[in-house]
């Protein structure tokens, strides 16, 4: 594996740890937070790994997977554009109170668990 992909992967790898640390600790709207960027990275390791380019500097989970040339499944494309549709609001909440009551403990479980499965699935893709 390139270092630059490498880097990409040990840096999503580590954003989703702290996922999980930010679900156990009750950080609900972090726990997501850092399962959007978790995904967002690993997509950018599969589209430096097949571009050899350094990937855009974007957020939007939808046009990272075009470019990385993946297909997933359905129900994991509309997971990441879920996904991907909540990361302004958990990066700048014009209200933090009713942010912080929509992402409660079982919504943030729903995201951390999806995160893992999308995050292995793209993980599975990267040549070793």
């Amino acid at each position: 594996m390139k270092k630059e992909v490498k880097n990409w992967v040990d840096s999503a790898t580590y954003d989703l740890e702290s996922a999980e640390h930010m679900f156990n600790a009750g950080r609900y709207v972090y726990t997501i937070f850092l399962c959007q960027l978790a995904l967002e990275k690993i997509l950018k390791a599969k589209v430096e790994e097949i571009t050899g380019k350094v990937p855009p500097k974007t957020h939007n989970l939808r046009y990272l997977v075009k470019l990385s040339g993946l297909e997933p499944p359905e129900e994991m494309f509309n997971f990441l554009s879920k996904l991907s549709d909540v990361s302004i609001p958990t990066r700048y909440p014009e209200d933090f109170s009713a942010l912080k009551k929509s992402y409660d403990k079982k919504a943030a479980n729903n995201y951390l668990k999806g995160a893992k499965e999308t995050f292995e699935w793209i993980r599975r893709s990267l040549k070793s």
